[in-house]
């Protein structure tokens, strides 16, 4: 885009890229002299990434190194520290180094972390936790972000070329700015219950758009989808009809105080001592009856069970014939 300031600029061309993000070299620096002030910034780490911390800190270092930023792990505080050196010459490296550190403490492995430092790369920590009071429907909304074996947060990653991962209550996410600006739309309206494949579907028209030349000045609106928002009706638990109590116009009988109990089983006029020995063997019958409940359930399984008496098939038409023969001589006597 050619200025329109009437004073001419002959290096004001439009074949320049204004968006490109030229890398700051030393001799950027003009007066080549260390900054005034020492800047620097902290993290705090959760407990358990403090032993793979401790694994990848000299890879860190030797990173940090090549922008001649300082940096130190504190394990006892549980803390990271990055600040610049007399060394450093690019005043905004120090701001990539502390997206580097906080990537690192929200569990981005170390190799997607470092890629922070390169000109064109950036990153958002996006909190979710506290958008959901329900902890059983924060867990729900999370899980619909990552979706079924991860295939819709892969899906993101594919149209916002971005990284993203989600985290306890974070959601990190590192990428190109525009990518980033649509990563925190999809998470904010997935956690406030708005399911991230109607901006997935839109996100995909808009690529699909964005490659022909001749929609490059045109509105875009009536190629994308208009989902509209529908309360579902969910069934009414059935309310239990309670059965009218008979009207009488006396109050109830008044219940007995503790105090009135006690002295009808004589226990208020006991001593303290009398009433913890009653109490022990109360507790004491108890547990006999208990044990013997358990005894018995585990007899159970010891018991025979009813077996039907076997009757051979061999010896029951001999005891007929038996029975025939008696019946022979009884004739015989006759």
């Amino acid at each position: 885009m050619v200025s329109t300031n009437n004073k001419d600029k002959p290096w004001d061309t439009p074949d320049i890229d204004k968006w490109t993000i030229e890398e700051f070299k030393p001799e950027d620096n003009a007066s080549g002299l260390p900054f005034m002030e020492e800047s620097s910034f902290m993290t705090l780490f959760p407990k358990y990434r403090e032993k793979y911390l401790k694994s990848i800190w000299n890879s860190v270092t030797r990173a940090l190194d090549k922008h001649h930023i300082g940096c130190t792990l504190d394990l006892v505080e549980g803390s990271m520290t990055v600040k610049t050196t007399r060394k450093t010459y690019d005043p905004a490296v120090i701001l990539k180094a502390r997206d580097l550190i906080k990537l690192l403490a929200r569990s981005v492995p170390f190799p997607q972390a470092v890629k922070i430092l390169e000109d064109d790369m950036a990153c958002d920590v996006i909190k979710i936790g506290n958008v959901v009071t329900n902890k059983e429907r924060f867990v729900k909304r999370r899980q619909r972000l990552v979706g079924p074996n991860g295939n819709t947060l892969k899906a993101l990653e594919l149209l916002t070329k971005c990284y993203i991962l989600v985290q306890g209550n974070t959601v990190s996410v590192m990428g190109p700015f525009k990518g980033l600006k649509e990563v925190r739309r999809v998470v904010e309206d997935c956690m406030k219950n708005v399911h991230p494949i109607y901006h997935i579907k839109e996100l995909m028209i808009k690529r699909e758009l964005a490659k022909k030349p001749e929609l490059a000045n045109e509105d875009w609106s009536r190629f994308l989808p208009m989902f509209k928002k529908r309360n579902v009706a969910r069934k009414k638990p059935k309310k239990i009809r309670k059965e009218k109590k008979v009207y009488t116009p006396f109050p109830p009988a008044q219940l007995p105080r503790k105090v009135d109990l006690e002295i009808e089983s004589g226990e208020y006029f006991l001593s303290k001592r009398e009433k913890e020995i009653k109490r022990r063997e109360e507790r004491k019958e108890h547990q006999e009856e208990k044990q013997k409940e358990r005894d018995t359930e585990r007899q159970k399984d010891y018991i025979a069970p009813k077996e039907e008496k076997y009757s051979s098939s061999i010896s029951r038409p001999a005891k007929k014939e038996k029975k025939s023969h008696h019946d022979d001589e009884d004739s015989v006597e006759e």
